[in-house]
């Protein structure tokens, strides 16, 4: 194709108080720049949405800068080399890399990952072979260290992290998995997965509906929720339970600091461990992580379910569904359709 000369990008125009809404984000028309030497220019077939988004949209300091306004926004995403004035990539490359929230991605070829057409599809790169995969992967396995015989309690378990949580627990020998989602569907649906019980949050208690479908406790918590979630699962954790703590999505939207879990004492007398990890510091499984996990999926013991929303310019709306729980697993965005 020819190279085009101008492209679509989703900019931040105010830093949202609460909840998002689409008055915060505006759909620009850009000139794309001539390429220098080793760059590439990528027209982008997939993107993705995700929740550690929300917090970047605050000025605030925390361990990646925030989104600036009026300047396009960046994430992950999967897509194919149009021009390449690089050695290591050629035309018609499919290449992962976080140049999101863009119809075209101009950058050095070093900043773009390579990535088999053939083997997934190309979202799963962004979902069950890419960095939600390898939080679930990393955040269980490294951090909160499940062993066999463990009983593991999953929040958000319908989404891109939590499912897959649920069932590599499962694949690694939890004596039971135990999920909680937003509505009976999502219930269902992680009862589906392989979860040995799930409940709706919303219908009830979560410490009622956690310690009747784990009277005896539990060992591992992961925590995608904060909030209700993590005080209910601290009053269950056994001795020396652990906690992985992944993200606090109930809080994400808040425009007061929550209380923190009335019950923290407890984690002293238990000999608790809660520990916040990001994903960048375990790309050293990365390679294992691959192996493992496409080996699953190739012979159908894990699966994986995605949510997609068509064209750039739905990509906001993509974004506040997820924070409104509208997905069940990968919220992604379906950039194949449309060009600048």
């Amino acid at each position: 194709m020819t190279a085009p000369r101008t492209g679509r990008e989703v900019h931040l125009t105010s830093r949202p108080d609460g909840m998002p809404t689409p008055q915060d984000f505006a759909l620009v028309q850009r000139a794309l720049p001539a390429l220098d030497d080793g760059q590439v220019l990528v027209r982008n077939l997939v993107m993705s949405v995700d929740p550690y988004m929300r917090g970047r949209m605050n000025d605030v300091p925390s361990y990646v800068p925030p989104f600036q306004l009026d300047q396009v926004l960046d994430g992950g995403a999967v897509g194919e080399v149009v021009e390449s004035r690089s050695d290591s990539l050629s035309t018609g490359d499919v290449v992962l890399h976080g140049f999101g929230w863009r119809d075209y991605a101009v950058g050095a070829a070093s900043g773009f990952r390579r990535v088999d057409a053939a083997a997934a599809p190309l979202s799963a790169y962004l979902g069950v072979l890419g960095m939600p995969g390898l939080t679930a992967y990393a955040g269980l396995l490294e951090v909160a260290v499940m062993k066999e015989c463990d009983v593991v309690f999953v929040s958000g378990a319908a989404g891109a992290v939590g499912s897959m949580v649920g069932q590599i627990a499962r694949l690694k020998g939890a004596a039971r998995v135990i999920g909680s989602a937003g509505t009976a569907a999502k219930v269902d649906h992680v009862l589906g997965l392989g979860f040995d019980a799930a409940f709706d949050y919303k219908q009830g208690s979560v410490r009622r509906q956690l310690r009747a479908a784990a009277p005896d406790g539990i060992d591992v918590y992961f925590d995608n929720v904060g909030g209700d979630h993590l005080e209910a699962a601290i009053g269950s954790l056994r001795l020396h339970g652990r906690v992985a703590l992944c993200g606090a999505i109930s809080a994400y939207n808040e425009t007061h600091a929550p209380p923190g879990p009335r019950n923290l004492a407890l984690a002293i007398g238990k000999r608790l461990t809660l520990r916040g990890f990001i994903v960048n510091d375990h790309n050293h499984l990365r390679r294992t992580f691959l192996e493992e996990v496409g080996g699953w999926l190739r012979d159908g013991r894990l699966r994986w379910e995605e949510t997609t929303v068509h064209g750039l310019e739905n990509a906001p709306s993509a974004f506040i569904g997820l924070l409104h729980g509208e997905n069940t697993g990968k919220m992604v965005v379906d950039l194949s359709g449309g060009s600048a």
